[in-house]
């Protein structure tokens, strides 16, 4: 004898774990997005330590570029900061959403509202810690630029090219 319910149960139940995929997918490009801003903190601290370290040694004017450079480090790991918090938010809510779906599925009770909230606040931090890190490039970016018309000044070359 073979129950009727099985096959429509096996098949929600597939259906629930083939749309639970959607949310592991971003979820795996959110965790590489933390790996990114992870390597990118760790050479910020990296050059912070370097540039703390010239401090002692330096005169007047070079130690004023210096404080300048790390005053451009210091807002670098608040915008890296500010992608990482964002982007784990947005990994909570995530998984939120695929725990969401198994616990409707289970419960056999819509959920959409709760899911539709979750996974749009894991999009939304997502878009934030991008826009984030973008910022932390522009930052990385003026500071090599400025690097690049201090060395050619001092070389006696014109800047801003």
């Amino acid at each position: 004898m073979t129950d009727p319910i099985l096959p429509a149960t096996l098949e929600s139940t597939a259906h629930v774990v083939q749309v639970a995929l959607s949310p592991v997918f971003l979820l795996s490009g959110i965790a590489t997005l933390l790996n990114v801003f992870g390597t990118r903190l760790a050479r910020v601290a990296d050059q912070a330590d370097r540039v703390t370290g010239l401090l002692a040694g330096a005169g007047d004017a070079e130690r004023h570029l210096l404080g300048r450079r790390l005053d451009r480090l210091y807002r670098r790991s608040l915008a890296l900061d500010a992608a990482v918090f964002l982007a784990a938010l947005g990994g909570v809510a995530t998984c939120g959403s695929v725990l969401t779906l198994f616990v409707g599925a289970l419960r056999d009770s819509t959920v959409a509202t709760l899911l539709f909230g979750l996974f749009g606040s894991a999009i939304l931090c997502t878009l934030c810690a991008l826009v984030a890190f973008g910022f932390e490039m522009f930052l990385a970016s003026r500071s090599v630029r400025d690097r690049i018309n201090q060395r050619r000044a001092s070389a006696g070359l014109p800047t801003d090219l």
